[in-house]
């Protein structure tokens, strides 16, 4: 694969990642989250210029500290995206403000690992970048995947078991209630006592 097809296929992936954080997005396939890095990684072992040749020590070193930047803001990409369970138990995603602080720290550190690759003399193809974003793609993916199963299922057990609390306590205002009118049904029955009490004195008086 030549280089300008690496570049294009870079091109892409990134524009779809960000056109996808841009706004809400159902992970409906979850155990594939590895496919495109696998892709990516697969890509970039094939090409030549993984590391340079003339500075074979220096250039793996800066390929190293590449895919530790990568790892980093893959991590850092996942913890930052929001995650959420709707109702009906589907998992949705979203990027926030902190996952382009992270997007933007990452780019910045991998500009700085060029220019001191290009500084030292070591070149550098595009297969070098296809690895980072490969393992900044996979250290999301397998990061976030992590996340969505520390995560409660969304079901409607909390809502069943609340509405049997509130009618246990709306059934025990109920007996209270009758209970209270159960005291009212004593009280009339004390008064009928009272009023065979008076029938009594009055037949002893004309008596």
């Amino acid at each position: 694969m030549s280089g300008l097809v690496n570049v294009l296929v870079i091109g892409a992936v990134i524009a779809v990642v960000v056109f996808r954080q841009c706004s809400a997005q159902q992970i409906t396939d979850a155990r594939r989250w590895w496919v495109l890095p696998g892709i990516l990684l697969v890509l970039s072992l094939r090409e030549p210029g993984l590391v340079d040749p003339h500075h074979a020590a220096l250039s793996a070193a800066v390929l190293g500290a590449e895919m530790v930047v990568g790892l980093v803001t893959g991590a850092g990409w996942a913890w930052t995206t929001r995650l959420w369970r709707e109702a009906d138990g589907s998992l949705w995603s979203k990027g926030t403000k902190a996952t382009a602080l992270v997007w933007t720290a990452g780019l910045a550190l991998r500009a700085a690992l060029y220019g001191v690759a290009v500084l030292m003399g070591i070149h550098q193809g595009s297969a070098a970048l296809l690895a980072a974003l490969a393992v900044m793609l996979a250290a999301r993916g397998g990061a976030l995947m992590w996340r969505a199963g520390q995560m409660r299922p969304a079901s409607g057990d909390s809502m069943r078991g609340d509405s049997m609390r509130g009618g246990s306590v709306h059934g025990g205002s109920m007996h209270g209630g009758s209970a209270y009118g159960g005291s009212v049904h004593g009280e009339s029955a004390y008064g009928g006592s009272g009023d065979r009490a008076m029938s009594r004195a009055a037949w002893k008086d004309r008596v």
